[in-house]
């Protein structure tokens, strides 16, 4: 990506420099104001602040008149002989600002302004609030205006503003004055009435009467209680009624209705009447309106109250009644309350569980890590550019009979979208086809043509920028947009056309998959990907697994070890690159989404988000092997070479992970070169429905990438497609130095973190259990050891080298280099690459033999 200013901090550093420690001239403003130190010292300066604050006005209403000459003086006299003078109990400066605070503004309003800065210092030096900070500040600087305005009502009316002005203050006075000069002394109605409106806002008066009268209101019958009540008025005596068979139990704690049975019920009750069973919900309480008999979809039919006639019992028993024992159903109810109960109570001894106390000292990175925004010293684009793209366009498609109503221009960081309305009767088709005249008459790459605009009724021309903006990291990172979203993984993709930050939620992409060909950016997107989310989560909620077959692009995210990476258990580096050990990862993480959905079918939940807030809320027994599950991005940084060199083993797992692991957090970003068809399959495809393309070099790559063309049309250097949910839009990618990304893994490694990373399952693999079983020395090839010594003796693990040395048949060849790779002597298959050579000493290599039984 292109910059028109080149940055000191992208050089190289000398071998001198990079060992001594490097020191910021910035200041880090969020440590000054969060460091416990400095919240206690701040807290006890705004404590001081406030009580001083409160004895100078206090003092002023007392003595206010008596200092006022000497405030009026004090330019002519030392400041020594005015605080002799001054009455005040904090001398001139006490004096000074009493007389702005209450005589010049608020008047014994002002009483309430020092209790602001007393309560927010009390909340920094002692971590509780004594009163609310936000509610008590509106509540104070309501009552602080409202109170100097009633006061000058009240000195106003007594006609003595000389002696009693220093109560309202002059706001109060002056509101005063105009009120009356409309209203005489009616003008206490709007201060009356500002009260009242206050107080119904603020207060929730409607609301709080409404629950008052609710509670005192009469309770309604329920409809047996009705019938009862229409009986006894009618005389007629109501047949009683036994004790119902099931009793609702409700548990306040969680919200959970359960039927327990008491006894056993009545035969003839039975007869009358079956109870509906009801399903206990684990978290929501229904309503549960009684069923009524309905003859249709829309009909009501109210059935007549009839009296009930009891036939004779006959003296042997038609049907026996088989007796169903509920005391296990009993007992299984119990033991359920009890286990609420148990939750109930570490929930009020605990609180909620925070997964972020594993490291409480965590700090995010600060945006002062990135690089500060260059600004571009020449203008985007001129007013004669523009002038002059406008005209080529519509010359140039006037020159093929398509005139143009109206033309619009919309500046974007890399190109400038030319929205056009033609006349009525003028194909689309046909100025889709004089994209290339159009590119021309421009003399621009890249003109993309989007007829029609999806949702607008306008063609758009894309026309590229010839001073072009970058987009930067930081610019981005610090949007207030980005800092404020609630998405659960936040990621910035870039600006788009209207210069607009596009956010998007990774958790509902579901998986992304990136295409680009060399040096068009994609590395760098992947950059800004990881950059966005560790901005944005805490080592606790987010771990990533790092494939790098080009072993360059991701090493650096190797610091982040102990808090975002996740690998296989006793792996060396966090960081993967061995083709055989990707197999291994992607099915580790098949196992792991297995797992995790066996933890959500026992907690009775549909996604990830569900699990960890029951978990949270305690209601999910650790015992029972119920943990906290952070989100997992898989990042693979070059899809081709997998595939290549893996093929199968690689897309089955890849597959089985775009299609089932959403709901348990898993969430995929896939990038290749060259979007073939051999590369990503239909069946990984068909669960990307994210793309985003770079530029490519054909049309047939675009359609493979985002299913039309346009990508190849692009400009690069960061300018890309995204295809989400049906809808093209083009970004300008954000642009993230290397440097930028050390020091974002240097300040997070230099923190405290886990004791190792996140541990996946183990995953030894198919072939390890068959290699197991095929260890039997009497099956081996008599020229195994002689194969061994030629491999060891070469440093060459090859089928063919033993063919020619050995001077053996292929199929004999490829079995002797199987059963070495069972003993250890060479790694595994790893396509057309020679295999590794596991010894580099033949005496090392004869000990092996002697110990595995092979002469």
């Amino acid at each position: 990506m292109s910059v028109n200013k080149p940055r000191g901090n992208t050089q190289r550093q000398k071998p001198e420099e990079a060992a001594a420690p490097r020191f910021r001239v910035s200041l880090d403003w969020e440590h000054i104001f969060t460091s416990p130190k400095n919240t206690l010292a701040w807290g006890t300066f705004f404590i001081i602040l406030g009580l001083i604050l409160e004895t100078s006005f206090f003092s002023y209403i007392i003595t206010g008149l008596s200092d006022q000459s000497v405030l009026d003086g004090l330019g002519h006299q030392s400041i020594r002989d005015a605080g002799r003078q001054t009455q005040n109990f904090l001398g001139v400066l006490g004096a000074v600002v009493s007389h702005i605070f209450v005589y010049r503004w608020f008047g014994i309003g002002a009483l309430l302004l020092p209790l602001v800065p007393f309560v927010a210092g009390w909340k920094m030096a002692f971590g509780r609030e004594i009163l609310p900070l936000s509610k008590t500040t509106k509540e104070v600087i309501f009552f602080t205006l409202w109170v100097s305005v009633l006061m000058g009502y009240i000195v106003l009316m007594s006609n003595n503003e000389s002696t009693l002005s220093f109560l309202s203050g002059g706001f109060g006075y002056q509101v005063n004055i105009s009120f009356f000069d409309w209203l005489k002394w009616g003008s206490i109605v709007p201060i009356l009435f500002a009260l009242f409106v206050f107080a119904v806002f603020f207060y929730d008066v409607r609301d709080r009467y409404e629950s008052w009268q609710a509670k005192h209101a009469k309770p309604e019958m329920t409809p047996d209680e009705a019938k009862a009540e229409n009986a006894a008025q009618n005389g007629v005596e109501e047949p009683a009624v036994p004790e119902n068979a099931f009793v609702s139990v409700v548990n306040d704690t969680y919200d959970d209705e359960v039927l327990a049975p008491e006894e056993e019920p009545d035969l003839d009750m039975e007869r009358e009447e079956e109870a509906p069973a009801v399903v206990p919900h684990p978290a929501v309480v229904l309503p549960v309106a009684p069923q009524v008999p309905s003859v249709a979809a829309s009909a009501t039919v109210e059935l007549p109250v009839m009296p009930m006639e009891v036939s004779a019992v006959p003296s042997e028993p038609l049907l026996e009644l088989e007796v169903e024992d509920t005391t296990q159903v009993k007992e299984a109810a119990e033991e359920e309350f009890e286990d609420e109960d148990v939750n109930a109570s570490i929930l009020r001894e605990f609180g909620q569980y925070d997964p972020m106390l594993d490291l409480p000292s965590y700090h995010f990175p600060n945006i002062d890590l990135l690089n500060e925004v260059v600004e571009n010293q020449h203008e985007k684009v001129s007013q004669e550019e523009l002038e002059s793209n406008k005209t080529k366009i519509v010359d140039t498609l006037g020159s093929y009979g398509i005139n143009i109503s109206k033309i619009k221009a919309t500046i974007g960081p890399t190109v400038t979208l030319y929205e056009i309305i033609p006349e009525a009767g003028v194909r689309i088709s046909k100025i889709k086809n004089l994209e290339g005249d159009i590119a021309l008459s421009l003399a621009a790459l890249g003109i993309r043509i989007i007829a029609p605009m999806p949702g607008r009724g306008t063609i758009g021309i894309e026309v590229p920028n010839k001073n072009r903006e970058t987009v930067f990291a930081r610019s981005v990172l610090a949007n207030e947009r980005f800092q404020k979203s609630n998405y659960d993984l936040p990621i910035v993709l870039g600006k788009t056309i209207s210069n607009d930050i596009h956010i998007a939620d990774l958790a509902k992409m579901p998986h992304l998959l990136m295409a680009g060909a060399t040096g068009q950016g994609k590395s760098v997107g992947l950059n800004v990907i990881l950059a966005s989310l560790i901005y944005k989560k805490h080592p606790a909620e987010l771990k990533f697994v790092l494939v790098d077959p080009k072993k360059v692009e991701l090493t650096l995210f190797n610091k982040l070890e102990r808090h975002f990476l996740a690998k296989l258990p006793n792996a060396e580096e966090a960081i993967i690159t061995d083709t055989k050990k990707v197999i291994f990862t992607l099915n580790s993480l098949c196992i792991e989404m297995d797992s995790r959905y066996d933890l959500l079918k026992e907690a009775a939940v549909r996604n990830l988000k569900e699990y960890n807030a029951k978990f949270a809320a305690r209601r999910l027994n650790p015992e029972k092997g119920h943990r906290f599950l952070p989100y997992i991005v898989l990042v693979i940084d070059e899809l081709a070479d997998l595939m290549m060199t893996a093929g199968k083993e690689v897309e089955t797992p890849i597959a089985r992970l775009a299609q089932l692991a959403r709901a348990v957090g898993i969430h995929l970003v896939v990038a290749t070169q060259r979007p073939s068809v051999k590369v990503i399959t239909g069946l990984i495809k068909a669960n990307f429905p994210a793309r985003l393309s770079f530029r490519v070099t054909s049309s047939i790559d675009s359609r493979t990438i985002l299913d039309m063309g346009g990508a190849e049309q692009l400009v690069g250097q960061g300018d890309m497609l995204l295809a989400i949910n049906s809808e093209v839009i083009r970004l300008q990618c954000p642009f993230i130095d290397t440097r930028e990304i050390e020091d974002i893994c240097e300040y997070i490694g230099g923190q405290r973190g886990y004791d190792e990373a996140y541990a996946l399952p183990e995953y030894e693999g198919e072939d390890a259990a068959e290699g197991k079983a095929e260890l039997n020395p009497d099956d081996f090839d008599s020229l195994l050891p002689d194969a061994a010594r030629l491999i060891v003796t070469h440093q060459q693990g090859s089928t063919s080298l033993i063919q020619r040395k050995m001077k053996l048949g292929y199929n004999r060849a490829g079995r002797i280099m199987d059963q070495l790779e069972v003993l250890g002597v060479v790694g595994p298959f790893t396509g057309s690459k020679a295999r590794d050579v596991m010894f580099h000493d033949l005496n090392m290599l004869e000990e092996h033999l002697r110990v595995m039984g092979v002469n």
